[in-house]
C-alpha cells in the first residue's frame, strides 16, 4: 500500500498532553489527517466508523488498554490490516514481546522525538524512507 501523507491516523492516548505532542510531530511528518481517542474503546468505535491508515497507541490506559485494542484490532477481520504503534513509558521485555506476538506494527519508548517517531513510522511504512516529509522534518528540527 502507498503511503499517502493525508491518510488518516488515529492517536489514541488517555493523556492530552501526550495527544497534542503526537499530533504535532506527526504535522511535522507531513501528516494532516489526524483523529484522537482518550481511551480504547472510543479508539475502536472510530476505527469501526473510518478506515485508518496508521494507529498510534499509548499502553497504559483505563478501561481499555493500547494492548487490549490492538488484540481487538487484530481481531477484527475488517481492521487487521491496520498499521499499528504502541507507545509506552515502560521498556518491559516481556511487554515488547507480548506486543509482538499480539501484532504490533511499531513500538516507541517515551520520551521520544519527531527522528524517533519518523523512523518508527519509516519502519513500518519503508517506502515513506524516500519521501518528500524528510527534507521538511530537517528544516523544522533545530541543528545537533
Amino acid at each position: 500500500m502507498a503511503v499517502d501523507h493525508t491518510m488518516p491516523v488515529l492517536i489514541v492516548d488517555d493523556y492530552n498532553t501526550m495527544i497534542r505532542i503526537i499530533r504535532n510531530l506527526l504535522k511535522q511528518l507531513g501528516f494532516v489527517e489526524i483523529d484522537d481517542a482518550t481511551d480504547g474503546s472510543t479508539a475502536l468505535a472510530k476505527m469501526r466508523t473510518r478506515k485508518y491508515g496508521l494507529v498510534i497507541s499509548d499502553w497504559n490506559m483505563e478501561p481499555m488498554t493500547g494492548y487490549d485494542l490492538l488484540q481487538q484490532v487484530r481481531g477484527d477481520a475488517e481492521l487487521t490490516d491496520t498499521p499499528f504503534i504502541m507507545v509506552t513509558a515502560e521498556s518491559k521485555t516481556e511487554n515488547v514481546i507480548a506486543a509482538k506476538k499480539a501484532g504490533v506494527s511499531n513500538y516507541i519508548v517515551k520520551p521520544f522525538n519527531a527522528q524517533t517517531l519518523r523512523a518508527k513510522i519509516e519502519a513500518v511504512f519503508p517506502e515513506l524512507a524516500n519521501a518528500p516529509l524528510n527534507a521538511a522534518l530537517e528544516e523544522a528540527a533545530p541543528a545537533a
